[in-house]
């Protein structure tokens, strides 16, 4: 893509970039942006950083919006959504793993019908094994919920349409789990997601995502979502699982004792209830989703 191209596509752009304590990286990012992308409407929302992140952006033709306080990764990026005026966001972070030249191979693959295109990262670029293997029982879970491929279930750069990022706008959370909910709920929502792989650079200084404290976060969130928006993927197994264990007590209980015990009637009861409150979780999801197509029918006629 030549330089006349990339600026045509800046024009089009609101590039979202969440900072807390970056003034290391934050230079960079934004001299590759702004030379890059001269036209685009960048959108650094600083999450009350301690250090000189705000004097840093300052230096750039570029708009800045501080919290007063710190509220989280998520709540930056929607800071930033309801500042951004452009057709297409791109989000990315600013501590410099993420390449602005890899901006223009997102939108190309947006050019070709996709809803929102994601940054997968290689293996090799991972901060740490352990991190990779949590990402990838985070993808292989996330996956199973929607139904779809989910090859970086927390990639944080990505590139979609505004209006449709913002009608997911409630569901956002205000922590670091934000690209968790927007992608499962684009997947479910039937929208058109697609993969660009990318090598994520090794940033410096330490990141503030803690395997522990954030993975079971990432977890709540992958079955808030499922449940949001596929309940009966969570609760036709949970129900059959009673169901199977009230199977083999009852006939355990029938071979030792030749009689049909209170606990599996409990259990068949409960498998009962387990299914039911999930078929109703469907038909109040299948509701709210067509009320929510309804809703964009309208604005669109």
């Amino acid at each position: 893509m030549t330089k006349s191209q990339h600026m045509n596509k800046g024009k089009n752009l609101s590039v979202i970039i969440p900072v807390f304590n970056e003034d290391q990286n934050i230079s960079s990012v934004l001299t590759k942006l702004v030379n890059k992308y001269p036209d685009a409407e960048i959108i650094v929302v600083n999450d009350a950083s301690i250090d000189d992140t705000a004097e840093v952006c300052k230096q750039f033709p570029i708009i800045l919006i501080s919290h007063p306080y710190r509220i989280g990764n998520g709540a930056a990026i929607k800071t930033g959504l309801r500042k951004s005026t452009r057709d297409i966001i791109v989000c990315m972070d600013g501590d410099g793993q993420h390449k602005v030249e890899d901006i223009s191979r997102f939108l190309e693959k947006l050019d070709e019908g996709f809803d929102m295109i994601v940054g997968a990262r290689y293996k090799r670029t991972q901060a740490s094994l352990l991190r990779y293997l949590a990402n990838t029982l985070y993808n292989k879970l996330a996956s199973w919920m929607v139904g779809h491929t989910i090859s970086d279930l927390t990639s944080g750069f990505r590139v979609a349409y505004r209006k449709k990022f913002l009608q997911f706008y409630h569901l956002l959370p205000n922590g670091f789990s934000y690209p968790t909910t927007i992608t499962m709920a684009f997947f479910r929502s039937g929208y058109y997601v697609d993969y660009v792989p990318i090598e994520a650079m090794k940033r410096k200084g330490s990141s503030s995502i803690r395997i522990l404290r954030d993975g079971f976060r990432f977890l709540v969130i992958i079955f808030r979502i499922g449940t949001l928006y596929s309940p009966l993927k969570l609760f036709i197994p949970i129900s059959a699982m009673h169901f199977a264990l009230a199977l083999s007590y009852y006939g355990y209980t029938y071979i030792t004792e030749h009689r049909f015990t209170n606990m599996s009637v409990l259990l068949f009861t409960v498998s009962l209830v387990i299914g039911l409150i999930g078929l109703i979780s469907e038909q109040i999801t299948n509701l709210n989703y067509s009320r929510l197509l309804n809703i964009e029918s309208n604005k669109d006629t």
